[in-house]
C-alpha cells in the first residue's frame, strides 16, 4: 500500500464514518478501484482488517470533540453525576445488540454480504430510507423539537440499538440506522445525532479490537490465532501506512462530525438520500459494466 493510498483511505473513513452514507461502502469501492486486496484470500483479510483499524482516527475524533460528555459518563460510573451514569448505561444498552449479533453472525456477513451488489442494494435502500424519514419529518414536530440527549430511556436505547445491527449490511450506515433511530423513538436532531456519535465510540473500539486481536479464519496457522488481524495487516503494509491513516481519519472526521451537526439542524438529511441513491446507481453502473468487479 502506497502512503497516498493510506492517507485516501483514512480521509474517506473520516469523512464517511459519520455521516449517513456508510464507511464501509466507500471504502470497499475505493480499495477495489486501487487494487487492495485483491491479490487473493490474505491480500483481502489484510485489507478488511486495516479499513477497520483506521476507524481508530474517528473514534479519537469524537473522543476530542465530546470530552466533556465524555467525562460526564465517568464522573457518573464513579457515583458523581446520576445523569451522566444515565447516559452511560443507555449508550451500553444501545450497543448490547451489536456486539451480540456481531460475535455471532461476523463471519457469515464478511462471506456473504461485502460483495459490491448487496453494497449497492443497501446504498438505495438506505437513501430511500431516509427521504422517507424526511418526509415524515416534515408532517411531524419541527426539527428542534424532540427529547433532550439526557431524557432518552433504556427501552429507547435498545430500539436505536437494534436497528444499529442493521448496519452490519456493508453500505447500510451505522450513522444512518442510528440516527432515525433517534428522531424515531422521539429525540430531538441534535440528540439523535450525538448518541450517535457516542455510540460509535464504543460500537467502532469494540469492532477495531476485535478484527485486530481475534484469530483470522481459514488462513494458515500463523494468522488463526490471537492477534492474527494485527499480524496479517502488519506483514502486508508495515505501521506507517496505519499511522497515515488514522493521523487522516481522525483530521478529516472532526471536521465532518463538526459540519454535520450544524448542518442537519437546519437542512435535514433529504440530500443524503439522494447522494445514496446516485452513488448506488453509478457504483450499480459500473459493476454491470465490468468497471469494478462484483
Amino acid at each position: 500500500m502506497e502512503i497516498w493510498q493510506a492517507i485516501l483511505l483514512g480521509v474517506i473513513e473520516g469523512v464517511t464514518e459519520y455521516l449517513p452514507v456508510s464507511s464501509t461502502g466507500h471504502l470497499l469501492v475505493a480499495q477495489h478501484w486501487m487494487g487492495i486486496g485483491t491479490q487473493g484470500e490474505k491480500a483481502k483479510a489484510a485489507a478488511d482488517t486495516f479499513a477497520i483499524c483506521i476507524q481508530g482516527g474517528a473514534i479519537l475524533a469524537v473522543l476530542g470533540l465530546y470530552r466533556r460528555r465524555l467525562a460526564q459518563m465517568i464522573r457518573g460510573m464513579l457515583g458523581k453525576d446520576p445523569e451522566g451514569l444515565r447516559l452511560a448505561a443507555s449508550i451500553i444498552i444501545g450497543f448490547l445488540p451489536a456486539a451480540v449479533i456481531g460475535l455471532l453472525l461476523n463471519d457469515w456477513i464478511e462471506q456473504k454480504l461485502f460483495g459490491m451488489w448487496p453494497i449497492v442494494f443497501a446504498w438505495v435502500a438506505g437513501g430511500v430510507i431516509i427521504l422517507a424519514t424526511a418526509w415524515w419529518a416534515k408532517r411531524g414536530p419541527a426539527r428542534g423539537a424532540g427529547r433532550d440527549l439526557l431524557e432518552l430511556t433504556w427501552k429507547m436505547a435498545l430500539v436505536i440499538g437494534l436497528l444499529q445491527c442493521v448496519a452490519m449490511w456493508p453500505g447500510t450506515s451505522r450513522s444512518l440506522m442510528t440516527i432515525v433511530g433517534g428522531l424515531l423513538v422521539g429525540l430531538s436532531v441534535k440528540a439523535a445525532v450525538e448518541y450517535s456519535f457516542l455510540l460509535g465510540v464504543l460500537t467502532l473500539t469494540a469492532a477495531t479490537v476485535k478484527k485486530a486481536v481475534w484469530p483470522v479464519p481459514n488462513l494458515e496457522q500463523t494468522y488463526d490465532a490471537w492477534f492474527g488481524g494485527a499480524r496479517l495487516m502488519w506483514d502486508f503494509y508495515g505501521p506507517l501506512p496505519l499511522a497515515v491513516g488514522i493521523v487522516a481519519a481522525t483530521v478529516s472526521a472532526a471536521i465532518a462530525v463538526k459540519w454535520l451537526v450544524s448542518y442537519l439542524q437546519s437542512h435535514g438529511l433529504s440530500v443524503f438520500g439522494w447522494y445514496r441513491i446516485g452513488i448506488g446507481a453509478l457504483v450499480g453502473g459500473l459493476v454491470a459494466a465490468g468497471v469494478i468487479s462484483a
